[in-house]
């Protein structure tokens, strides 16, 4: 097995004249699909091999997937991007997952409940074992929870759990969370894969290392652990991680033999590949390789709805973004229209707000701001830059930000301010963005609990500035008091109310720029079947087949 740490940071000044070239997507917001193939029914043999009736083929095969983005970690606790959950998903189990409509269901739990008000029961899975051989246990459980909550492992998803008071290891295969207050959302954070589980083994290697000097995960992102249905292979960072089929798994076994996520930054690579077979899937592809991609034998375009937001962001904490009206000013000088129709090619939902139409506490009536270039002059004369300043905005190298990072800057021109554009390496990027070294970025988040809590509450409250996702570092005594209330309240029409507040005084702060919830757009060769991939961007690997 192979490992390597490789973090490249380039940085390039784009003027309006740059020529960009065609297509990618973003990392972080993922492509969901509607499979247009039919699938034939399969059944399973003794030998757990899957086999199709129609065709009388036997499921297998290698699968590869040309992504526009190496993970940042294989440690569930270790980073919040897509590119590494997309990854995380095949190895590792939490004790709850999310369907395609978003609703919670049973996977190393079986079952669970509310005892009390502040108190959540889970009954887990019998006999489950690890890659290792170990066994899956509520003593598990808690070291897992524990660790992601840990200070020392300074993880960016512990806010999902911070709620959490105590974990009371009940036997063998109960647990329960005991919480700060009442938090229905909880069983839907525990799908999120910062709450999917490591060998306890692996946890222990971790913090053993960590007494030495060694980075925390650096044990587990060597040889990730889980339950999955795939088993960590080997990695060659910024070039591919490759996983194989599990065969002891619990459940129903992955029909593919391997799947590699393979890294092909250029967009245009990734249709070539697509279109000489050397990538079974292109994820993503552009709006804009839409068209070439359908015309061609052999491969299709799928597309999902998400519940995505790509957004431009504010650094609150530098001039002139530390002034509100300044960042209304922008807001209404933007015509977002032209970003979603010229790069988008129209695909997916303008964004009035942070939350996108399926997820919980969305308010269809919430005010936002509109485009209005007389009014943003007005607002840039009252904060007192009537002449316009110069700034910077960060992309990350994907095609549509770059093309919108160039159209800001057009925009933004004709208000006299200079927008200098910078192109950074994906890890660079979240970490920099993280330690605001930034002015304004393009960046999206994808509320992959369906809740409102995870969409409002990580990219606003003012105790997850920086990595956690607050990159815009909001910090506004009024928001993060409503945004407690929301996530303490246990009727869900007294959220709703909450939400809709938070949503109004979310137009006053303007931390960002809503631009869109877009639909992804993945190419898949025809012979790929039962692929499917659920709203939050990640794509569902265990029942694909290869059938050439």
């Amino acid at each position: 097995m192979k490992m390597k740490k490789l973090f490249l940071f380039f940085t390039l000044t784009i003027s309006l004249s740059l020529l960009l070239a065609a297509c990618a997507s973003e990392p972080d917001d993922s492509v969901s699909l509607e499979e247009t193939e039919d699938i034939a029914e399969e059944t399973t043999d003794e030998s757990g091999e899957s086999s199709n009736e129609e065709s009388g083929t036997t499921g297998g095969g290698d699968l590869v997937i040309a992504n526009n983005s190496d993970a940042v970690s294989l440690d569930p606790a270790g980073s919040n991007d897509v590119p590494s959950s997309d990854v995380q998903a095949n190895i590792y189990e939490s004790l709850t997952k999310q369907d395609e409509n978003m609703e919670v269901q049973p996977s190393l739990a079986e079952t669970w409940e509310a005892v009390e008000d502040n108190v959540w029961e889970f009954k887990l899975r019998e006999g489950v074992k690890f890659h290792d051989g170990s066994d899956f246990n509520a003593e598990v459980v808690k070291a897992n929870i524990e660790r992601v909550l840990d200070p020392d492992v300074a993880s960016p998803r512990s806010f999902l759990y911070e709620m959490i008071t105590d974990i009371e290891v009940v036997d063998d295969y109960t647990v329960r969370f005991t919480t700060e207050y009442p938090f229905s959302a909880l069983p839907a954070h525990l799908a999120h894969s910062g709450g999917a589980m490591v060998s306890l083994e692996q946890i222990e290697a971790d913090y053993a290392a960590m007494e030495d000097g060694a980075e925390p995960g650096s044990v587990i992102n060597e040889n990730p652990t889980g339950t999955g249905f795939f088993v960590f292979d080997e990695w060659e960072p910024g070039s591919y991680i490759r996983l194989v089929r599990n065969d002891d798994y619990w459940g129903e076994h992955a029909k593919l033999d391997s799947v590699t996520f393979k890294v092909v930054s250029e967009p245009l690579t990734r249709v070539a590949e697509l279109e000489t077979g050397e990538s079974h899937i292109a994820n993503p592809i552009s709006p804009n390789n839409r068209a070439q991609v359908e015309a061609t034998d052999g491969i299709h375009v799928a597309q999902q709805g998400s519940v995505s937001l790509s957004y431009i962001g504010f650094n609150m904490e530098k001039e002139p973004f530390d002034d509100p009206l300044v960042r209304q000013a922008i807001n209404m000088a933007i015509d977002k229209e032209q970003i979603i129709t010229g790069i988008y090619e129209g695909v997916g939902t303008p964004a009035i707000g942070p939350l996108a139409p399926d997820v919980f506490g969305y308010d269809p009536n919430a005010s936002g701001l509109e485009h209005d270039p007389v009014r943003a002059r007005e607002l840039l004369a009252e904060a007192g830059y009537e002449d316009g300043f110069s700034t910077t905005l960060w992309t990350n190298d994907n095609q549509e930000r770059m093309d919108t990072a160039t159209n800001i800057q057009a925009q933004l021109a004709e208000f006299g301010i200079d927008v200098e554009i910078e192109v950074v390496e994906w890890g660079a990027y979240l970490e920099q963005t993280a330690n605001g070294e930034h002015d304004m970025f393009i960046l999206g988040w994808s509320t992959v609990t369906g809740d409102a809590d995870y969409g409002l509450y990580a990219l606003f409250h003012s105790n997850n500035v920086g990595e956690p996702g607050n990159r815009t570092f909001t910090k506004d005594p009024e928001l993060d008091e409503l945004l407690d209330q929301a996530r303490q309240e246990p009727d869900p029409d007294t959220r709703l109310e909450i939400y809709s507040e938070i949503q109004e005084l979310l137009v006053d702060i303007a931390p960002m720029l809503y631009i869109h919830h877009q639909d992804y757009l993945l190419g898949v060769n025809d012979s790929v079947k039962g692929l499917t991939q659920l709203p939050t961007q990640i794509l569902q690997l265990q029942d694909v087949t290869i059938e050439e």
